[in-house]
């Protein structure tokens, strides 16, 4: 009996490190519990029966419901460490005199934090505190996509924006999503996001996607695009050397911070 109650409590710590960090580390957990691997993959197998993770490579991720749309305050608070760096990293692919493009959410957040020394630089953007963010910079100029307001986002969207995007061309597109999965591609909660993301894409020379590795090999509910338009990822260290390689042999260039 008292093994039984150590399983059930051990499953439950096990998904409350999900609902905390989006994934789980079969290794990691091995030494947590001090049981065998073969243990924790038993425990991930039965919780993966039960609908609560996906099992990958080494470990598991969070099930999220794919149509899941998050206020902007709510995903500010998960993974921001790998968010900073990410951002941090993306900075440095800024050079002065560029023309960029920077979609709303809060990756892209971290990238405009870093943005201070750079000058004469012109940013379009749809997101409203991006915009905010940028105009404290006097040698950036900022051009505001117009658009319907989507209030959890901050950002501008639907077929006036679109319109509007179509007017300019940009050397780099600095974008977060919500899901990277190599057969389905890039997507994201929201239909309208995912219509202008697409078009975003379209005006840019280059594409530089800002996903934290929760997001890679997940789908979201609207498509935005294949990966093959992707140019280069920047994500953080726990992006495993399998999803690495696979992301590689389609030409993406992967940036590990």
């Amino acid at each position: 009996m008292s093994n039984k109650k150590s399983t059930v409590e051990r499953r439950l710590i096990i998904i409350k490190e999900l609902n905390t960090n989006g994934k789980v580390n079969v290794s990691d957990l091995s030494k947590m519990f001090h049981v065998s691997e073969v243990t924790i993959r038993n425990d991930l197998a039965q919780l993966e029966k039960k609908n609560i993770l996906i099992r990958a490579r080494g470990g598991a991720l969070k099930i999220d419901p794919v149509g899941i749309d998050y206020h902007i305050s709510e995903k500010d608070k998960i993974n921001i460490k790998a968010k900073q760096l990410i951002g941090s990293k993306a900075a440095e692919y800024v050079k002065d005199g560029d023309t960029i493009m920077i979609d709303s959410g809060t990756t892209a957040m971290e990238l405009v934090r870093n943005l201070g020394e750079k000058s004469e630089l012109t940013v379009i953007t749809n997101a409203l505190n991006i915009a905010n963010q940028l105009s404290k910079n006097t040698e950036i100029n900022i051009i505001i996509l117009g658009g319907f307001l989507r209030k959890k986002s901050f950002s501008l969207v639907g077929a006036p924006a679109e319109k509007s995007l179509r007017n300019y061309f940009c050397d780099k597109l600095f974008l977060g999503v919500d899901g990277l999965d190599i057969d389905y591609g890039l997507s994201t909660p929201n239909i309208e996001e995912a219509n202008l993301n697409s078009t975003m894409i379209e005006m840019s020379n280059q594409v530089i996607v800002l996903a934290d590795s929760s997001k890679i090999y997940k789908r979201s509910l609207a498509f935005i695009c294949p990966l093959s338009k992707i140019d280069i990822l920047i994500t953080d260290s726990d992006i495993t050397n399998e999803q690495k390689t696979a992301l590689e042999s389609i030409g993406i260039k992967v940036i590990i911070v």
